[in-house]
């Protein structure tokens, strides 16, 4: 009994705030919102305008495909700690050198810079 009670006792706040939740979506809609901000679970979320600012940063992986058609290099590259990427597999614009210079299963160091426009390869070397 004393088992019972207690996840009474303890599931009821949590039924109460979710029954609450729906009455704030109307009130919610009709506030104005910044124009740098997204809306994200009923809070406004600043976001961060990058606009076409472009990095440069420097990784070393894997290639894992070349896609002559997409003007690809998929590469499973290490974390890039210059602009806070986790490791992982992507493809890469390059140009057709570039992807001339380079196999599946080759591993190599390279440049790149990323933003609004995508990722593109500057530069490779083999490793």
């Amino acid at each position: 009994m004393r088992t019972t009670t207690l996840i009474t006792l303890l599931a009821a706040p949590l039924a109460l705030a979710a029954c609450d939740s729906g009455q704030d979506t109307a009130e919610m809609e009709d506030m104005p919102m910044a124009e740098d901000a997204m809306m994200m679970d009923g809070q406004d979320m600043p976001m961060t305008d990058t606009g076409n600012a472009m990095q440069s940063a420097s990784a070393q992986g894997t290639v894992t495909a070349i896609d002559a058609e997409a003007g690809t290099i998929t590469v499973d590259h290490g974390p890039v700690p210059a602009i806070e990427w986790p490791a992982m597999t992507m493809a890469f614009e390059a140009d057709e050198q570039l992807r001339s210079e380079v196999s599946v299963g080759e591993g190599i160091a390279f440049e790149f810079r990323t933003g609004s426009e995508g990722s593109v390869i500057t530069s490779i070397t083999k490793e």
